[in-house]
């Protein structure tokens, strides 16, 4: 029996939240994500899948995209830590300086944009740093979703 390779390639997370135009704001703030496209009709099994869902929004923000959806009577009562999710996002980032700027961007946008409506109030964490020079940073969005800047270093020729 010949075995099939697959190669999955990353393309989008999906975001529910219960403000979509807050979150659109914070994603183009801090990372400049750029709308892609919207849609408000959907398919009998997204309806299935999603119940209530009203809009959904893609976002843009170099190579990764984000779906960015709401649905009627959404709890706002997150799952809790020990429920079974995704815990984060983590990214990587190319310069250890682009966790530093990241780190301050949230900072500035946090102060800056009262029209953004915070789940959560916790501030990003400090640069960690492991014992073989990986570098993270861990910020949280509107929704309270965590997000993992990561920076590796190069391998020393």
């Amino acid at each position: 029996m010949n075995r099939i390779e697959i190669a999955p390639k990353f393309n989008h997370i999906a975001i529910q939240t219960d403000d979509v135009d807050s979150t659109i704001r914070w994603y183009g703030d801090f990372l400049g994500a750029t709308v892609e496209w919207k849609l408000d009709t959907f398919s009998p099994l997204t309806l299935e899948r999603l119940p209530g869902i009203r809009e959904l929004v893609e976002l843009k923000a170099g190579e990764v995209r984000f779906h960015v959806f709401d649905r009627i009577d959404h709890s706002r009562s997150g799952p809790t830590p020990l429920d079974y999710q995704f815990q984060h996002l983590g990214l990587e980032v190319g310069e250890a300086s682009h966790l530093v700027e990241l780190r301050e961007r949230w900072l500035r946008v946090r102060e800056s944009n009262e029209e953004i409506r915070w789940n959560r109030e916790e501030p990003p964490s400090e640069i960690v740093v492991d014992p073989d020079g990986m570098q993270s940073l861990y910020v949280l969005d509107p929704n309270g979703l965590e997000i993992e800047f990561i920076y590796f270093p190069k391998a020393k020729a």
